[in-house]
């Protein structure tokens, strides 16, 4: 049995009800439920009393310091058996991180420990170190995204990698590491024994000078497929290092965010490499770069490769026009694995979108998600979107935010979402203005197909 209740004011009779309901739940979610330390009271209760409880998530509560003590109070209990907990969010400070330490030292049923968007701090978050270096701590996912960590913090983290084998995921992204502390975890990564799967270094103030470590852990570790070092200043010179990793015979990278990098369509050429040559990779992310048309098509050319196996392209807010878009075009109508095509915040046009779109009714061609949001869109490319939407049963998502199609565009794709050959499950149009008729079309639309969401 699962409770998944979001958003909601927690009053006295609606607590005791749910209470009650707690009591045989196996997951229990309560974000944005204005929980304070005296719910946690009854919450420590219910985690002793319920021993098939494996997953509570209480992110965005003031439970604060008083409410971690009596949450610990019950996850010490023997009879708990959590194996998620999520406090992201929860005005907690270094004081849990004692109380923390314990529950690590004593839970090895916890494999998920999720505590971002908290005022830790480096003192903390090296109390936690000492609990994950306790032999029954069977940590395999830490999260500590915005945690006021600073670089002094690595040394501490090195230990408990060194003596955890089993974490999987480490995610430290929004903290003032700098690059000489990233590459001191980075070296203390690649002589552990742990097999990590997923390591998040967004916004921790990385610079190309420490992109030959994060290569080398890269190169070390074939276990590590989820790399994210978006926000960060690493240029082309960063990248190219980056890829020295990346196109090693050792690394099988799934997942690569580079997004908001500082990269240039100088990237292009190593990134169309490693699209085209590294099959495991099918996942990338470079939005907000100034890769431009010439980058683009670049990247293009290595789609069209049959090595490629990428399925997700996030290229938004990159540069390009529509010049790109019959490179965008044929490799569409080439690549039988792309899936998701993110090109919103770019000046495609109409003429843009309608050369992309005989890439997309391509037989070849299976894409399920296409986000086209602010890309200077009319009513003038809204028939041959539609002829798209009606024609291709694999398009399930369609974003066309912030565009100025008004009533003669919104029509035409209302009319394609009434095709019964039509697919899309979520029509995405904020920020778009139209008329009243127009208002009470999509309405009628939506309670005719209850299967179609138009989120406006």
């Amino acid at each position: 049995m699962e409770l998944d209740i979001q958003c909601e004011e927690m009053n006295p009779s609606r607590w005791t009800e749910l209470l009650s309901t707690m009591k045989s739940c196996k997951t229990i979610r309560l974000d944005d439920c204005n929980l304070s330390s005296s719910n946690c009271e009854d919450l420590s209760s219910i985690i002793n009393m319920n021993p098939s409880l494996t997953e509570l998530k209480l992110n965005n509560n003031e439970l604060g310091d008083a409410g971690m003590e009596y949450l610990c109070k019950g996850l010490l209990m023997p009879s708990c058996s959590l194996q998620k907990l999520w406090l992201q969010n929860c005005n907690l400070t270094s004081a849990s991180c004692e109380t923390l330490r314990s529950v690590l030292s004593a839970r090895p049923s916890l494999t998920e420990l999720h505590v971002g968007d908290n005022k830790l701090g480096t003192g903390g978050v090296k109390v936690l170190c000492q609990g994950m270096m306790n032999p029954n701590c069977k940590l395999q996912k830490l999260q500590l995204e915005y945690c006021e960590l600073t670089g002094d913090v690595v040394e501490a983290l090195n230990a408990a990698l060194q003596s955890k084998p089993t974490l999987k995921e480490l995610s430290l992204s929004n903290n003032t590491l700098g690059d000489t502390a990233v590459k001191q975890l980075c070296r203390g990564l690649v002589e552990a024994s742990c097999n990590l799967e997923l390591l998040h270094l967004e916004n921790c103030g990385i610079t190309s000078d420490s992109c030959w470590e994060i290569s080398a852990v890269l190169s070390n570790k074939s276990s590590l497929i989820d790399l994210s070092v978006g926000d960060n200043k690493i240029g082309d010179s960063g990248l190219a290092l980056l890829c020295q990793g990346l196109m090693h015979p050792n690394c099988k990278i799934q997942k690569l965010w580079l997004w908001d990098c500082d990269l240039t369509s100088a990237s292009c050429k190593d990134l169309s490499r490693l699209i085209s040559t590294k099959e495991t990779l099918t996942e990338i992310s470079l939005i907000d770069n100034n890769l431009r048309d010439s980058g683009m098509e670049m990247l293009c050319q290595a789609l069209k490769d049959p090595k490629s196996k990428l399925q997700e392209l996030w290229i938004r807010e990159c540069g390009l026009t529509t010049a790109c878009c019959k490179a965008v075009s044929s490799a569409l109508s080439v690549n039988k694995h792309l899936k998701v095509l993110h090109m919103g915040e770019n000046k495609l046009g109409d003429a843009g979108v309608e050369l992309m779109c005989e890439g997309l009714l391509h037989p070849n061609c299976n894409i399920q998600s296409l986000w086209l949001g602010n890309c200077d869109l009319t009513a003038a490319c809204c028939a041959t979107l539609a002829t798209v939407m009606t024609t291709k049963q694999c398009l399930t998502e369609l974003d066309l935010s912030y565009n100025s199609l008004e009533d003669e565009g919104v029509r035409k794709i209302c009319e394609a979402l009434r095709n019964p050959s039509c697919n899309v499950q979520q029509l995405i149009l904020y920020d778009i203005f139209w008329s009243s008729e127009v208002d009470d079309e999509l309405r009628a639309l939506e309670e005719s197909k209850p299967e179609v969401k138009i989120i406006s």
